[in-house]
């Protein structure tokens, strides 16, 4: 990367704004909570958030690696005196423990978990502690990034101590235990022990390496079985990016083909439009693209595109370029606020609804960690050089320095506004290289390329045009890109369709009706329930788009629609969704002819926005945010999905229970909605039969009991009680809890909902 910089343009803007929010960040605040973790005072108080939680102390670690990255690729001074100062108190801190750990948690998990007994395990907690692998994780990645980029001897010395912990600690496991360890997230530590044996040549790291990856997940991928339905999205993809490393380290196939399968089926079966995948976090039905408001979590294209970039290093084909073109302009570049620098966590697919910051002090998502580093990335993968070849691959305002041919190549465009570049060879004398220029999945035509302004060469197909020459400075490469306005359809073949120009996604301006106060949260759920705006159908018997949605005057990527927008005969405006912040959006329309919006408008409206429109609070069992964010409590309780029923359940088995915290309007009386499953029976269970038959309570009282015996089709249904006005006069917030006996099961419960008005639920 440090051979690549950014010129004016999209990219180098974003990365300044980047750049400002990694120096406004305090180092000591984002270190406190390592002084505590070893019962040491911090110089200052830690920041809130999720810094406040089990999970703290993986924010230093993402702003280890985005300050080492924005530092290679800026130079900026002031940012490598905080990373250096970071790093030494990192070490500082590391000193109090006598077995070399650092992290912002305290060592017991671990330590329980070493001892190699019955330790506590689930898919988000260790040793009782909330991913604590996936926490120090951030930590290792951190300082291989300061190490590697920035040479810092200091943070090796610091890593060499925390892997020699690591790997004595765990060195107690059985196999079995090991993997039953990895059964909760446990980020890419897989990944970070590879390149800790690439930069020290240990081969116990290697070993570890090895020993991290998860073989409930990756035997499957290795023999082409598609296991995702289900599985928390990000949990999985940095398991097959060490894999990924694993591969080119070892030359082990079944890492390669797991790898390469995961990604083919990820970004082919189970992205949206923007490139982005997962609802709710969860990977979910196979060739599907349901729309709702915690989609395409941001963190999970951070990793995506960390994959991708192996992929397409074994093979150069330009396929990998085209999905992380994608996901770079219409994901990443559009998940940072321009105004503010903050990030987002989910960016919605729900048509109305609008994108959702961090805020400066108060949440430190997984996302703010990722999306502090995507910034300094934006260098990564537009060219790759490799001996007498040069790949460009991504048409973004830059210059390389290749220093093996003493030459300079500068990239000046304003694409994606201009579907012209030029490149011009400098400090070059009779230098041999191929470029290799993309030829795009999108390009409306030839791609064409003119050698000063003589040689006119063209490719239509996909891959890449090649140019063989010996160059001179002042040489110049002139290419032309044709694009057009296109329509993107779902994969699961629903009448919604979203339009992009180019790669560029086009995002219905929907305007800052009933919007909220302010988009930028302390809690990325706070919005999750803010009204929806109704979203104009586009009508239209015209197949050819160019003929209803034209360019705007004098605005560059900006497309109006003809009164096509019913009901009302609306002119919408179409942009990238890159630029648009601060309103509401919608990337998915329904477009319809005009005989089938009649026919359309006959139905009723929809079960989603009755719903929605009579909601106060909702939680998704067996989802680790949402779950963690309703303060959820439990005994004797579990959680899985159930294909059959696309969702997550949670239940209680004998003496247990497990309660959620939800909100409701202290002066009108509430509702809660329960979904079950109708197939749900009597669990025989080492030899004893369990009933689901169990108490409902509110606050402590009970309002309702609930037997479930199969007694229903094989498909969720709602049952609705009401909670009496005396249970919630004077609050905002009511604990609803589900409790069974010895002998019994309450649930499973596939959703837990507060509403305000039960009739309306009448269908």
């Amino acid at each position: 990367m440090k051979n690549v910089k950014l010129l004016a343009g999209i990219f180098k803007d974003s990365q300044q704004i980047g750049k400002e929010y990694l120096l406004y960040l305090d180092v000591d605040r984002l270190i406190a909570p390592c002084y505590e973790a070893v019962s040491q005072i911090p110089k200052k108080p830690r920041y809130g958030g999720w810094e406040t939680k089990g999970i703290s102390g993986h924010t230093i670690g993402h702003w280890l690696s985005a300050a080492s990255t924005m530092y290679t690729v800026t130079g900026d001074k002031k940012l490598k005196q905080k990373l250096d100062y970071a790093i030494a108190e990192l070490a500082y801190v590391q000193s109090f423990d006598p077995v070399g750990y650092v992290s912002g948690f305290p060592r017991d998990c671990f330590d329980k978990v070493f001892e190699g007994w019955n330790f506590e395990v689930s898919n988000f907690s260790l040793g009782n502690s909330w991913v604590p692998w996936y926490s120090i994780h951030k930590i290792f990645a951190g300082l291989i990034d300061a190490h590697q980029l920035c040479h810092s001897e200091k943070a090796l010395e610091i890593l060499n101590k925390l892997a020699d912990w690591a790997k004595k600690g765990s060195d107690n496991l059985t196999d079995e235990q090991f993997q039953r360890m990895l059964v909760c997230e446990h980020g890419g530590m897989n990944e970070s022990m590879a390149d800790l044996y690439l930069i020290t040549g240990n081969r116990d790291y290697l070993d570890l390496a090895i020993r991290f990856c998860h073989k409930a997940v990756l035997d499957p991928l290795s023999k082409a079985i598609d296991d995702l339905e289900g599985k928390h999205a990000n949990t999985q993809i940095p398991k097959v990016v060490g894999a990924a490393k694993l591969y080119e380290i070892t030359g082990e196939t079944y890492y390669r083909d797991a790898a390469e399968f995961f990604w083919d089926r990820v970004t082919q079966n189970r992205s949206y439009v923007i490139g982005g995948n997962s609802k709710n976090e969860h990977f979910g039905i196979e060739n599907s693209e349901d729309l709702g408001i915690t989609t395409t979590e941001t963190c999970n294209t951070y990793n995506m595109m960390k994959l991708t970039e192996h992929l397409y290093r074994w093979t150069h084909n330009s396929k990998f370029m085209d999905y992380y073109e994608k996901a770079l302009y219409n994901h990443i570049l559009a998940s940072q606020d321009p105004d503010t620098g903050m990030k987002t966590y989910f960016v919605s697919t729900q048509p109305g609804h609008f994108k959702v910051y961090n805020s400066p002090d108060q949440s430190f998502w997984c996302c703010t960690g990722t999306g502090m580093e995507n910034p300094a990335r934006y260098t990564r993968n537009i060219y790759h050089e490799d001996e007498n070849d040069l790949f460009v691959n991504l048409f973004i305002g830059s210059d390389i320095v290749l220093e093996n041919k003493k030459l300079k190549i500068k990239q000046e465009t304003t694409f994606p506004e201009s579907s012209n570049t030029k490149l011009t060879i400098e400090n070059a004398i009779d230098e041999f290289l191929t470029v290799h220029i993309r030829v795009p999945y999108w390009v409306s035509g030839e791609v064409t390329a003119i050698v000063n302004g003589r040689q006119t060469y063209t490719c239509g197909d996909r891959g890449y045009l090649t140019i063989s020459n010996n160059w001179n400075d002042g040489d110049v490469i002139d290419i032309m890109t044709p694009m057009e306005l296109h329509m993107y359809r779902p994969k699961d073949g629903s009448d919604k369709v979203s339009f992009m120009y180019g790669p560029v996604v086009l995002a219905g301006a929907l305007g800052t009706e009933k919007f909220p106060e302010s988009d930028i949260v302390d809690d990325h759920l706070k919005l999750n329930n803010h009204p929806l705006i109704s979203v104009p159908t586009l009508v239209s018997d015209e197949s050819d788009l160019n003929k209803w949605i034209k360019p705007a005057a004098g605005a560059s990527l900006t497309f109006e629609t003809e009164p096509v927008g019913q009901p009302g005969n609306v002119k919408l405006t179409l942009v990238p969704f890159y630029s648009l912040h601060h309103q509401r959006y919608t990337l998915y329309w329904n477009v319809m002819t005009q005989e089938v919006y009649e026919k359309y408008l006959t139905k009723e409206q929809t079960e989603m926005e009755k719903l929605q429109s009579v909601t106060i609070d909702s939680v998704q069992p067996h989802e680790q945010q949402p779950e963690v964010d309703h303060l959820i409590k439990t005994q004797n309780s579990q959680s899985g999905y159930l294909n059959l029923a696309h969702k997550g359940w949670r239940d209680s088995r004998g003496d247990g229970f497990f309660s959620y915290e939800m909100a409701v309007e202290p002066e009108k009386e509430m509702y809660l909605q329960v979904t079950y499953f109708g197939g749900d029976r009597v669990l025989h269970l080492d030899g004893k039969a369990y009933i689901r038959e169990f108490n409902i309570l509110v606050d402590g009282t009970e309002i309702a009991k609930q037997t479930l015996n199969e007694d229903m089709p094989d498909n969720l249904f709602d049952v609705v009680y009401t909670i009496s006005l005396r249970l919630t006069a004077g609050k905002e917030k009511i604990e609803v809890k589900f409790v069974s006996d010895e002998g019994k099961i309450a649930g499973g419960v596939y959703g837990v909902r507060i509403i305000n008005d039960k009739l309306k639920l009448t269908f």
